[in-house]
C-alpha cells in the first residue's frame, strides 16, 4: 500500500502519490473509454490512492461527472480536489474568480461530483482582476458552510500565496515541478515550508516526457495539448533526451524504471510534497504506484539533483498565451 502524506500544516492526510485525472477526459488526445477509465480509478483506490484531482474545466464537465461515478461507492474513504477560475468552467475563455463564480462553481461541481462537500477546492489560476483577499474570504465563508473542507492555489506567485493565507490559511499549492522544471526551488518551496503549506506537483513527470516513452519521432494527436508547448517540438525534445537518459542509467542500477526515479525524486525532496501523475493506462497506474516504495539514500538524492542541474532543458514550458497566466 501507498503510505499517506499530511499536506502541509492543514492536517489533511493524503496517499503519497495521488492521480491526476485531466487525462482521462482532456488535454492529451481523445477521452478514454468511460468504463476503462471508471476501472482505472477504482483500481487507484483498490491500491491505496485516496486523493483524486479534477476541474470543472477538463471536459469541461465531463471529468467531475467520471471521477463523481467511479468514487461513489467509497466517497468519504477518498479525497477530492476540484478546481475554479475560468468564465463558464472553459479554459480557453478568461479568468473569473468572482465570489458570486466561485460560489456557482461550488454548487455545480459537488452535484457533478455526486457530494455534498469539496475536500480541496483550488483557484485554478490567480484572477488579476479579483483581490485574493476577496477569493480567500470567500473561500472561508464556503469553509464555515461546510461545503468546503479544504483550499489551495494553483501555479500562484509567492506574494499571492502569502496574501492569501493570511485570510484564510491554504492548506495546498498545486504546481508543475519535476526534475524536468525546477524553477518552483527557488522561492516556492521555501515559502511553503515557512507557512505550512503542502505541494501537490502536477506533471510530476514531465506531461510523459520523463517516462522516457517519448522521443524526437514521437507524433500525437492532432488534440494533444503538446503540440503547441515549446518544449515538446522536435529539436528540443531531441536536446532534453539527455534528462532521460541520466533517469535511464540511475533506473537500471535501482531496478526501476526512469519514471518511477523521476517520482521518488520528488517525494524525497520533502514530506509534505504529493505528486499527482496522471494516466490512462493500467500499466502505467502500477508502475507510478511502486514509485512510492522506492527508497533513495541521500547521495542517490543528491546525485540525481546535480547531474539534472547540469542539463540544460530547452524550450517553455507553456506557450506565450498560457504563461501569462502563470506565477502571478
Amino acid at each position: 500500500m501507498i503510505p499517506e502524506r499530511k499536506l502541509g500544516n492543514s492536517g489533511l492526510e493524503v496517499s503519497a502519490l495521488g492521480l491526476g485525472c485531466m487525462g482521462l477526459s482532456f488535454g492529451y488526445g481523445p477521452a478514454t473509454d468511460k468504463q476503462e477509465a471508471i476501472n482505472l480509478i477504482r483500481t487507484a483506490f483498490d491500491a491505496g490512492v485516496s486523493f483524486f484531482d479534477t476541474a470543472e474545466c477538463y471536459g469541461p464537465f465531463t471529468n467531475e461527472e467520471l471521477l463523481g461515478e467511479a468514487l461513489s461507492p467509497f466517497r468519504e474513504k477518498v479525497v477530492i480536489a476540484t478546481k475554479f477560475g475560468f468564465q463558464d468552467g472553459d479554459s480557453k475563455k478568461g479568468l473569473d474568480s468572482s465570489p458570486a463564480r466561485i460560489r456557482a462553481v461550488a454548487e455545480a461541481s459537488m452535484k457533478r461530483l455526486g457530494t455534498d462537500y469539496i475536500d480541496l477546492f483550488y483557484q485554478h489560476r490567480v484572477d488579476p482582476k479579483i483581490p485574493i483577499e476577496d477569493v480567500a474570504g470567500t473561500i472561508k465563508e464556503l469553509i464555515n458552510e461546510g461545503k468546503i473542507r479544504h483550499w489551495g492555489l494553483s501555479e500562484a506567485g509567492i506574494e499571492t500565496i502569502r496574501k492569501a493565507h493570511a485570510v484564510q490559511p491554504v492548506t495546498a499549492l498545486q504546481s508543475e515541478y519535476s526534475l524536468f522544471f525546477r524553477e518552483p526551488e527557488k522561492e516556492i518551496i521555501p515559502t511553503l515550508e515557512e507557512l505550512g503549506i503542502g505541494f501537490v506537483p502536477f506533471s510530476p513527470l514531465g506531461k510523459g516526457f520523463l517516462t522516457g516513452a517519448i522521443d524526437e519521432t514521437t507524433k500525437f494527436d492532432p488534440t494533444d495539448f503538446r503540440n503547441i508547448v515549446p518544449r515538446f517540438s522536435e529539436e528540443n525534445r531531441k536536446a532534453n533526451q539527455a534528462l532521460v537518459d541520466l533517469l535511464k542509467s540511475i533506473a537500471v542500477q535501482k531496478d526501476a524504471t526512469p519514471a518511477q526515479i523521476a517520482l521518488a525524486w520528488l517525494l524525497a525532496q520533502k514530506p509534505w510534497i504529493v505528486p499527482i501523475p496522471g494516466t490512462t493506462k493500467l500499466h502505467r497506474l502500477q508502475e507510478n504506484i511502486h514509485a512510492a516504495t522506492i527508497d533513495l539514500s541521500m547521495e542517490d538524492i543528491q546525485q540525481i539533483g546535480n547531474a539534472a542541474s547540469k542539463i540544460s532543458i530547452q524550450g517553455a514550458r507553456y506557450p506565450e498565451a498560457l504563461q501569462n497566466r502563470v506565477g502571478k
